[in-house]
């Protein structure tokens, strides 16, 4: 319980309820415009990947939209309250990762595609922890929220397709910017301009962004930052399959390519709006620290916490911002939905099924929506047993993603890789990004590798004479955060940074595939030529097609082939021949 007297913040009225339904509302509607205007294209292809026919604008704001959720409307916020602006280094990962993506792997992957099966767990942290935060603050229900989500994603991806899906991403994606202005314009003011909260973020440390401290063990760096918030991205945008699924949808290769580059105009101006909201959330309380104080549960409710109390006399802005952060959630579990479908439809169905009728594909495809909508719906439940929502959900994209990654740049970098190598390298990958992202969850890391910047209650209201009034700094762990017993690897191993996990996975799957690549490849090779000269032979031609064809494969880069090799295979681009 609280020791001091939390200031009264007023929770949602009719029009706040009015603002963030009118969102819904138009989301539903966009996908029942589509479901109608496409109602005489019936192929599957129409309804996965939008026939081919998107330009780069919609798509570059749905990528935008779909990637920047409500994880970062809520969670970025609080991290630069908490830990100070060194978020905004995520300025430059973004800029590597879109060059990477658009230059390496979309050429390959633009007739290629993958899985990624980890977007249901991920999904339910998106839906989840908005709903959580909003809950505790606003007064908003928990479990109709959650459910809200599931069901308007669901009913618009069902009846529109990808299309429904892009242009609802774009719409919200004006919503969320929107949000944060609002936010930015009124807090500024309220707090005596941009130079009171420049000078205030200054003077609590809050602008200390380089720091180039290369112990990989701190929580954020300069280098894990920009090391390893690359790879974390690269494996989130660079082989991940709502990604790939937007760029496929593009009318060509040049679109998709300026897509993704527009996108990253779309990604710094989400990161930079949520920098500067946590910088001027951190001057409103710099005397009186909410989360210090009690009065709320968890640092992922300061930011709807400071929404309800700079407009508490401006009914209807805060739904504005509940529509911004739940427009993350809803374009980010949309693009899961339609892409998990996508998948298993290409993937699984139509290969085993593959004389089904269009008729049935689609119906097939839209069923396929249902299920998914309902699976990552579900999936909030798990996602309650998480932390903060942002090292939650990039600690799992890393977990997941570094592998995926690690096993596409093994075939794409390294010709000489075979099948045997990418499956150990896989699982490898798998196995080391899960052992030390597991093994931090379970022995965090030690106070003094992730403690947060000083956070005061200087200025609360005690309540009672006889409290105790206290410059508090930021809670610590607790001191026994370990059993009696801890392992050797708790103070090293399993304090690595969160954002190393992606490049954990991604090298030791591309290194591990590498070194069983060569033995195996070599192993044929040396058995094939002692097995002739033990018995004196001339290889006969058996022996020498079995050489021929291993070198071959050793020195032939691997592309991979799945969902979008079976739906382009005949789509030339932009004037080349098609690729054998």
């Amino acid at each position: 319980m609280s020791n001091f007297i939390a200031p009264e913040v007023k929770k949602f009225v009719v029009w706040d309820y009015v603002v963030f339904a009118a969102l819904f509302l138009v989301c539903a509607s966009i996908g029942i415009f589509f479901a109608v205007k496409e109602r005489k294209k019936k192929t599957s292809k129409e309804f996965l990947v939008g026939g081919k026919q998107m330009t780069c604008g919609p798509i570059a704001f749905s990528l935008t939209s779909s990637f920047m959720s409500a994880v970062t409307v809520l969670g970025t916020p609080s991290e630069v309250y908490r830990y100070g602006a060194s978020f905004v280094l995520f300025f430059l990962s973004y800029a590597l990762v879109i060059i990477f993506t658009a230059e390496l792997f979309l050429p390959v992957f633009y007739r290629s595609g993958i899985t990624s099966t980890y977007e249901i767990l991920y999904t339910g942290i998106v839906v989840y922890a908005p709903s959580l935060a909003l809950n505790q603050v606003t007064g908003f229900d928990l479990w109709g929220s959650v459910a809200a989500t599931g069901i308007v994603c669901t009913f618009y991806c069902t009846l529109g397709g990808l299309k429904a899906v892009v242009w609802t991403d774009a719409f919200q994606m004006i919503v969320m910017v929107a949000g944060f202005v609002a936010v930015l314009i009124r807090g500024t003011t309220l707090n005596g301009g941009s130079t009171k909260v420049w000078e205030d973020a200054y003077e609590g440390s809050r602008l200390s962004i380089f720091d180039f401290d290369v112990d990989p063990l701190r929580r954020h760096t300069f280098w894990t930052i920009v090391i390893g918030g690359t790879f974390t991205w690269l494996g989130l945008y660079g082989v991940n399959q709502s990604t790939i699924q937007r760029c496929i949808s593009c009318k060509s290769e040049k679109h998709a390519k300026l897509a993704l580059y527009l996108n990253l105009l779309g990604l710094w101006t989400v990161l930079v709006c949520a920098v500067f909201c946590g910088l001027v959330m951190y001057t409103h309380y710099k005397s009186c620290d909410p989360w210090t104080a009690d009065f709320i549960s968890a640092p992922d409710q300061l930011m709807p916490y400071f929404v309800m109390d700079i407009f508490s006399s401006m009914p209807g802005v805060p739904g504005l911002f509940v529509a911004c952060a739940f427009s993350g959630t809803l374009s980010t579990v949309a693009a899961s939905i339609n892409a998990l479908a996508t998948v298993t439809f290409e993937d699984l169905v139509k290969k085993g099924f593959p004389n089904l009728s269009e008729k049935m594909s689609t119906w097939i495809s839209k069923g396929l929506c249902i299920l998914y909508g309902v699976l990552c719906t579900s999936m909030a439940a798990a996602a309650s047993l998480l932390g903060g929502v942002v090292q939650a959900s990039l600690s799992i994209h890393g977990m997941c993603g570094g592998p995926m990654l690690g096993l596409f740049t093994l075939g794409i970098v390294f010709p000489c890789a075979n099948w045997k190598g990418a499956v150990g390298g896989l699982v490898a990958g798998i196995t080391l990004a899960f052992w030390a992202g597991t093994g931090s969850f379970i022995y965090p890391a030690p106070p003094t590798k992730s403690i947060p910047l000083q956070l005061s209650t200087l200025n609360c209201t005690l309540a009672n004479s006889t409290g105790v009034l206290t410059t508090a700094a930021a809670p610590t762990a607790a001191p026994d955060r370990y059993p009696p017993c801890p392992p050797l690897l708790a103070d090293t191993w399993y304090s690595l940074s969160y954002l190393y996990f992606s490049a954990i996975g991604c090298l030791g799957c591309a290194t591990t595939g590498l070194l069983i690549s060569f033995v195996t490849g070599w192993c044929l090779y040396i058995y094939i030529f002692f097995f002739q000269n033990a018995f004196a032979q001339k290889p006969d031609s058996t022996v020498k097609k079995t050489l021929k064809k291993s070198s071959k494969q050793m020195m032939r880069p691997r592309l991979a082939e799945g969902t979008w090799g079976s739906l382009e295979s005949n789509s030339p681009q932009d004037g080349q021949q098609p690729m054998k």
